[in-house]
């Protein structure tokens, strides 16, 4: 991460230079590799670059914040979820970069629930040239209030469509959300460009993507596409480049990457900055099962936090259903990664066949410089249902960003089945809770007891008597009953048991891990347990 005073001098020249080139005549009409729209569908070609965006941003950020202006709101507030769903995309009006069709482009109407206006457009030989919004794009009624919206409106977002038309893989939707559908085809959790004052005794900020640009890299059928976005919001301006790909690894199953370079420039002081953020949800999983009414066993996007350190340390923090908002802070310098997952893969721990919670992507954010220092901070939201995101995870450089500058952040996004790394150290597979003490004896009160489940090639031929510890600590409380042992007949698994009696409301913060000697052999248990719930 690079923080720098903006140079004014060098802005102003800059900006001077991007006019002269805006204002150039005589440039040609997009190659013919571009398809599914007309030219009358399409704006006049301008020049276009990410440094010439970063321009554009920069100058952004010296001027005071504008609300995006609403074209027509009496047609959008028409448009209800009823009269969205009648809106489709028509197929044969999908942009083709290439002429081939391997990422198709679909864009998303304007609507009652999406009504502030994205420019979109595309980008050919260092040219971009704007889709214009008209309602022969969409398929819908004839009396349909769309109708009456007039060309040129702008669009809600945008989409990456299969080859086939079908099905998207990815999608970028309201504020600066973008999400795809993973190894599995299946979306879940979501990806922010920023995250600005999140579980402060204020409302959280929300800067908004105001334009797109999309270009795709010529090549085989796994040649990137590339995203740039402009950032802009109270407190900051941004100029975005998400280079994404959708590789296919040896088990035939889909990684998308995106290596993203984020330039954001400050209008405000700014006192908590979160990069790389998240948001999913979670209601409740196998620890804490007695929180729903619900008859599925789990509903959750996440289940666990994961976090590399920068002294290389493994973490898994269980994601909770907390009785209030809690916000849990991880400090570390030159993170080498984190990520919100989803480990549980098992169909009979959900049991939804229709919306699948065991194919949610997991995401880990690689950050592709050093970060310094900050901490990892995870927002907890209580939740009953399970179309809240009540989750969010991200970055917290230790300095925010100061009126006037400017910060640059590189960094890779995969959306996966797993992290993306071997693991030298067991994993944490399961946590459950029960009541405390021991079966066959007077259970103490105000006791409980967790079990967690490590898995891993590093128990490979132990067993009871090679003196593996079990290693508890809590914040607060007396920790009792802890041992351990090889659970029977699962190969390479090892389960850990201790009871935690603590009163009152504050949490208590729990760690734990296995090791012999002095060599651990699992990764590190952290888990937020509230005694009152």
């Amino acid at each position: 991460m690079m923080v720098s005073k903006i140079d004014r001098r060098l802005l102003l020249q800059s900006t001077a230079s991007a006019t002269l080139l805006s204002g150039m005549v005589g440039w040609p009409e997009f190659a013919h590799a571009l398809s599914g729209v007309g030219s009358s569908e399409l704006g006049s070609p301008e020049p276009f670059s990410f440094e010439a965006l970063n321009v554009r941003a920069r100058a952004l950020s010296e001027k005071p914040f504008a609300k995006p202006v609403v074209p027509s709101p009496d047609i959008l507030d028409a448009i209800d979820y009823d009269q969205y769903q009648k809106i489709r995309y028509r197929p044969d009006k999908s942009i083709k970069l290439d002429g081939e069709g391997r990422m198709p482009l679909q864009f998303f109407h304007l609507g009652k629930y999406a009504k502030e206006p994205v420019r979109m457009h595309v980008v050919e030989g260092g040219k971009a040239r704007e889709v214009l919004y008209s309602d022969a794009l969409f398929d819908m009624p004839a009396n349909h209030p769309a109708k009456k919206l007039k060309d040129g409106a702008g669009f809600a977002g945008f989409r990456v469509m299969a080859p086939d038309l079908k099905t998207d893989w990815l999608a970028a939707m309201g504020a600066s959300y973008f999400r795809t559908s993973g190894p599995f085809n299946q979306y879940g959790l979501s990806a922010r460009g920023i995250a600005i004052d999140t579980a402060m005794p204020r409302p959280e900020e929300f800067p908004r993507f105001s334009h797109y640009w999309l270009e795709e890299v010529a090549g085989d059928a796994q040649s990137p596409l590339i995203i740039y976005a402009l950032l802009d919001g109270p407190s900051v301006t941004g100029a975005y480049r998400i280079k994404t790909e959708r590789l296919t690894d040896s088990r035939d199953v889909h990684r998308i990457v995106m290596e993203i370079d984020a330039h954001l420039y400050a209008r405000k002081d700014i006192e908590r900055l979160g990069i790389a953020p998240f948001s999913s949800m979670f209601w409740y999983g196998e620890a804490d099962r007695k929180q729903s009414s619900d008859w599925r066993p789990e509903i959750h996007d996440s289940d666990g936090l994961a976090i590399l350190t920068g002294s290389g340390e493994r973490i898994w923090r269980p994601i909770v259903n907390p009785p209030r908002v809690m916000t849990s802070t991880f400090i570390d310098r030159d993170v080498k990664g984190f990520g919100l997952l989803q480990r549980d893969r098992d169909f009979v721990h959900y049991l939804d066949d229709g919306v699948f919670y065991e194919r949610r992507a997991s995401v880990w954010v690689e950050p592709l410089d050093g970060w310094g220092e900050g901490a990892v901070h995870l927002v907890e939201i209580p939740t009953n249902d399970e179309t809240d995101d009540n989750i969010v995870a991200y970055w917290a450089p230790k300095n925010s960003l100061k009126a006037g500058e400017d910060a640059a952040w590189r960094y890779r996004l995969t959306w996966l089945d797993d992290i993306p790394f071997p693991e030298a150290l067991a994993r944490t597979t399961g946590t459950w809770t029960g009541i405390g003490g021991r079966p066959g004896h007077k259970r103490p009160d105000g006791v409980r007891k967790f079990v967690i489940d490590f898995q891993g090639k590093v128990f490979a031929g132990m067993g009871r008597n090679d003196g593996i510890e079990l290693v508890v600590t809590a914040s607060r409380g007396e920790v009792s009953n802890s041992y351990n042992h090889p659970v029977v007949d699962q190969r390479e698994r090892w389960r850990a048991f201790f009871d935690i009696k603590a009163s009152g409301t504050e949490p208590v913060d729990l760690r734990a891990f296995l090791r012999k000697g002095e060599k651990a052999l699992s990764e590190t248990w952290i888990y937020q347990f509230f005694p009152e719930a």
